[in-house]
C-alpha cells in the first residue's frame, strides 16, 4: 500500500493498524481520491489476518474537515449520479474488523459522518463536531441524516442539522456519540489502548458481536434478536469459543487465534 493521503502503520505494535488521514493543508478535507485510498486501504486491512483492530486518525487540528467542497461546486445532479461517490462509504460500512476513530479538531461534514461509520470514538477535548452542509445550501449525503438522527434523537440531529452549528467533545459525549474524551496530547494513545484491549479478544466473536450491534442500530428489535441469536449459536463452532471457555475454566489468559 502506497497511498498519497493516508500513513498506513500496520506493524508498528501486534495486531493493530493505524490509518491516518494527511491532508493537513486542507484540514484532511476528503477528497474523491483519499476516500478511495482510506476505502482501498481498508479492504486490504479486512483481508489480513495479523490486524484485529484498526484506527483511524487525522492530527490535532483535525480529523477532518468535511468533503472537498471544490470537487463538487461546480456538478450537476448527473455529475454527481456518475462520480457515485457514495459507493465508497457503502464499502466502508461493510468492513467487518472494528474500527476506532481518534477525533481531535474538526470532525465536520463527511469527517463526522466518517466518525459515525467507526465503532468507537475517543474524542480530545478540543474536538468539535458538526454537519454544517446546510449553510452550503445542501444536506449529508453520507448518511448524516439517518446516522446522527438514530445516534443523538431527533431534536439533537434537527438542532445540528438545521443549524449547521458544532458542538464540542463534552456534548458530543453527553449526547452518545463519543465514548470518551481525554486531553489533546492522549486522545491517539487512548484509542490505541481501546484497540489494544480489542486486539486480545477473539477475532471472530468481535466480528459477530460487531454485525449483531450494527443490526440492532438498523433494524427492527425482533429482527435483530434473531441475527443476534444465530450469531452467538455460530460462535460454538469455532474454536476461540472452547480456548475462551476452558481458560476461564483453567483461570489463565486465552489465546485466540481466530478460528
Amino acid at each position: 500500500m502506497n497511498p498519497t493521503y493516508l500513513i498506513v502503520e500496520t506493524r508498528s505494535e501486534p495486531n493493530i493498524a493505524l490509518i491516518r488521514l494527511n491532508r493537513p493543508k486542507e484540514l484532511n478535507a476528503l477528497n474523491l481520491e483519499l476516500m478511495a485510498e482510506l476505502r482501498d486501504t481498508l479492504k486490504q486491512l479486512d483481508q489480513d489476518d495479523e490486524v484485529r483492530a484498526i484506527v483511524i486518525t487525522g492530527d490535532d487540528r483535525a480529523f477532518a474537515a468535511g468533503a472537498d467542497i471544490r470537487q463538487m461546486s461546480g456538478k450537476g445532479a448527473v455529475d454527481m449520479l456518475l462520480i457515485d461517490q457514495f459507493s465508497t462509504w457503502d464499502t466502508i460500512k461493510k468492513i467487518k474488523k472494528p474500527l476506532i476513530a481518534a477525533v481531535s479538531g474538526f470532525a465536520l461534514g463527511g469527517g463526522n459522518e466518517l466518525v459515525m461509520h467507526c465503532d468507537l470514538v475517543v474524542a480530545s477535548e478540543t474536538a468539535q463536531f458538526g454537519q454544517p452542509e446546510i449553510k452550503l445550501g445542501v444536506i449529508p449525503g453520507a448518511g448524516g441524516t439517518q446516522r446522527l438522527t438514530r445516534q443523538v434523537g431527533k431534536v439533537r440531529a434537527m438542532e445540528m442539522m438545521l443549524t449547521g452549528e458544532f458542538i464540542s467533545a463534552h456534548q458530543a459525549l453527553t449526547w452518545g456519540l463519543v465514548n470518551k474524551v481525554v486531553p489533546v496530547e492522549l486522545y491517539l494513545e487512548e484509542a490505541l489502548n481501546m484497540a489494544r484491549q480489542l486486539a486480545r479478544q477473539s477475532p471472530l466473536a468481535i466480528r459477530l458481536a460487531k454485525e449483531a450491534v450494527l443490526k440492532a442500530h438498523d433494524t427492527h428489535l425482533a429482527e435483530g434478536l434473531e441475527f443476534e441469536r444465530k450469531n452467538f449459536y455460530l460462535l460454538f463452532a469455532g474454536q476461540d469459543q472452547k480456548e475462551g471457555m476452558q481458560a476461564f475454566i483453567e483461570k489463565r489468559p486465552p489465546n485466540f487465534i481466530g478460528r
